[in-house]
């Protein structure tokens, strides 16, 4: 089964964590977590936490180079990495932004 939500962050509809995931029973089998920040009408992706390889993988994103190598960030299963980027993205996502734009 797979499911898919969208939680605007801090009452800003610019800011926004896009979250995917994939089951089987109850275990998750496959996610993709991502930070987004909306400017001048175009969504440019921040932060994106993902299970692709069944392992919790992070890629740092910039405006000028885009899309970083994948960083393991976390070492238990799926289903806790998710939760793991949710809150990271939640508890930090303005200093994520301010990272991506600063590079």
């Amino acid at each position: 089964m797979s499911a898919r939500y969208v939680v605007e962050l801090g009452g800003d509809p610019e800011k926004r964590m896009y979250v995917e995931f994939t089951t089987r029973v109850r275990e998750i089998t496959d996610y993709a977590v991502v930070l987004t920040l909306e400017q001048e009408g175009e969504v440019q992706t921040v932060r994106l936490y993902d299970g692709a390889h069944a392992v919790n993988e992070m890629h740092r994103y910039t405006r000028t180079a885009g899309k970083q190598p994948a960083e393991v960030f976390h070492h238990g299963t799926l289903g806790e990495g998710m939760r793991a980027a949710k809150a990271q993205i939640k508890a930090a996502y303005q200093l994520m932004i301010e990272g991506w734009q600063a590079l």
